[in-house]
């Protein structure tokens, strides 16, 4: 699974996010970011079905948030801080 394809469009990419964190071509980094640009599409899409304007399961957005803190929990983190601050 190459990282590009992945950031594009998590969902395609991967059928749950516990497969982001068992992908054993991507990094920690890589892996939250896959994982924070799912969430922030999960949130989009519960947004436009709050509005009636269609969208994506509501039950998928604690499992990304899960896994998110599975990793932002995890004890050899050595990436620098997490987060899309500054200029990335």
């Amino acid at each position: 699974m190459k990282y590009d394809q992945a950031m594009s469009n998590p969902s395609q990419a991967f059928s749950s996010p516990s497969d982001v964190l068992d992908a054993p071509g991507l990094s920690r980094q890589q892996k939250l970011d896959v994982l924070r640009q799912w969430e922030y599409d999960a949130r989009e899409k519960e947004v436009a079905e709050e509005e009636n304007m269609g969208g994506g399961p509501g039950d998928l957005l604690p499992k990304i948030l899960e896994a998110l803190e599975k990793l932002d929990g995890h004890p050899g983190a050595t990436d620098g801080p997490a987060g899309k601050q500054g200029g990335e």
